[in-house]
């Protein structure tokens, strides 16, 4: 079984980090992601920069620019994550556009990222229907999840489709805005949460964008498996020490 799929099998709220690989400093990559594991986070998202990160929040596209400043490639990234595995347990998901990844080529990707113990992709800009269509199959074959992402505009119908070829989590985005921390969700976002936990749906719910803090966190995870913390985590890796992490992470939970 993937290493998702048995993290989200375990009775707690899960919490997931995501930060840009290359950030703070180009070497920084595996640092964090053993500092973040000795934290008890859950599940660590690997942002993969790209020039044109339309998503991305400033915090978010501030890292990505800087690190592609550092020097960080899909290469640099895979020969500094070869070793991981002998270090860190808990699942890895690399999150990135799709241009890198067709540049690199698709297989070529997905066979390096079962070389070196990747659990899940997360590609906002591929369609789930040519994910379908074109990709899942090969998906399949190197043990790769790929997770897709809702917003609150996203039809109920639309929503099934997903859930009916999830085979991770679905990562529910908290608003049509971009990524960014928030201090607290309004009523329209907690009867969206509401209103896709009604669903039922077979895949669990992980929310992304605006969780900051203790309050975001408990209150997107009321409804939704777990949360996703990025730009808050960004800011505070960008202030401090990395050894530092376990005091971020002490705050949320």
């Amino acid at each position: 079984m993937n290493k998702i799929q048995q993290k989200l099998q375990e009775d707690k709220k899960l919490l997931s980090i995501y930060f840009t690989a290359g950030y703070p400093n180009l070497n920084d990559t595996v640092t964090i992601i053993e500092n973040l594991e000795k934290s008890g986070v859950d599940m660590i998202e690997i942002g993969l920069p790209f020039s044109d990160p339309l998503a991305d929040g400033p915090t978010i596209q501030a890292s990505s620019t800087q690190a592609l400043k550092n020097g960080m490639t899909t290469e640099i990234l895979f020969q500094q994550l070869k070793d991981i595995r002998k270090t860190v347990s808990i699942p890895l998901i690399i999150m990135g556009y799709f241009n890198p990844i067709l540049q690199y080529g698709v297989e070529a990707f997905c066979k390096k990222c079962a070389e070196i113990g990747i659990d899940g992709l997360i590609i906002p800009d591929l369609p789930v229907d040519v994910y379908h269509e074109e990709y899942e199959a090969l998906f399949n074959q190197y043990n790769l999840i790929n997770t897709f992402l809702i917003t609150p505009q996203t039809s109920n119908e639309r929503i099934k489709f997903i859930d009916s070829i999830s085979n991770g989590f679905i990562y529910m985005v908290s608003s049509a805005s971009v990524t960014g921390a928030k201090n607290t969700f309004g009523d329209a976002q907690t009867s969206y949460f509401k209103r896709i936990s009604d669903l039922n749906l077979s895949a669990p719910q992980i929310v992304g964008f605006g969780i900051s803090n203790s309050t975001t966190f408990k209150a997107a995870t009321q409804y939704a498996k777990g949360a996703i913390i990025g730009s808050a985590f960004i800011k505070f890796i960008t202030e401090h020490n990395p050894a530092d992490i376990e005091n971020f992470i002490k705050l949320i939970r």
